[in-house]
């Protein structure tokens, strides 16, 4: 999920800027440029760490500042399909629950949090069962795996990661405490 990368871009330094062209300046540049924005290949950059190398500047015709190509190490985010992920449900809707994981939510569909149905109370922010006492409500712990992915490098919050919690072992933590317990209690383990 988390990774750390090695990658080159192209920053451009303003000509006010251009009298301390330092490794400080063009990982703050960087940093403005590319942390939030989502790369198909690698992922949404989280964070800017350290710049190892700057290439001697080109000038572009028109363009004020100088281009530098800078070879620099980055925190970023991508998401695996199949990978188990934890969040915590930042909003309830009427079909389902999107849980934050890392920068971006992913969809918990209303049909992959239980085998019960679970109706929808828009007033508490919460999906609850009438078969059991189980509801899912915002702030609430999760353990899913991610089932879609589909990236939009444009708007990364339109970026759209599905999830499920159905098989043994996800669903939200204190459902899997749950059962962990009445499991140790039948076996008397």
């Amino acid at each position: 999920m988390y990774k750390r990368v090695r990658l080159k871009d192209t920053v451009e330094v303003p000509p006010k800027e251009l009298g301390d062209v330092s490794p400080g300046l063009v990982k703050r540049l960087l940093q403005d440029k590319l942390e939030g924005r989502m790369d198909e290949e690698v992922g949404s950059v989280v964070s800017v760490t350290e710049v190892h190398d700057i290439g001697k500047g080109a000038v572009l015709p028109n363009r004020p500042g100088v281009y530098y190509e800078a070879e620099f190490d980055a925190v970023t985010f991508d998401p695996q399909m199949q990978e188990v992920v934890d969040g915590t449900v930042v909003e309830v809707v009427e079909f389902g629950a999107f849980v934050g994981i890392g920068p971006v939510d992913g969809l918990l569909h209303v049909s992959q949090i239980s085998d019960e149905y679970l109706a929808f109370d828009g007033e508490n922010q919460r999906l609850s069962s009438n078969e059991s006492d189980r509801a899912l409500g915002v702030d609430d712990a999760v353990r899913a795996r991610i089932v879609t992915k589909s990236i939009d490098e444009r708007n990364p919050r339109d970026s759209k990661i599905g999830l499920t919690a159905k098989q043994p072992g996800l669903g939200k933590h204190g459902w899997l405490k749950e059962d962990r317990d009445a499991q140790e209690a039948t076996t008397g383990e």
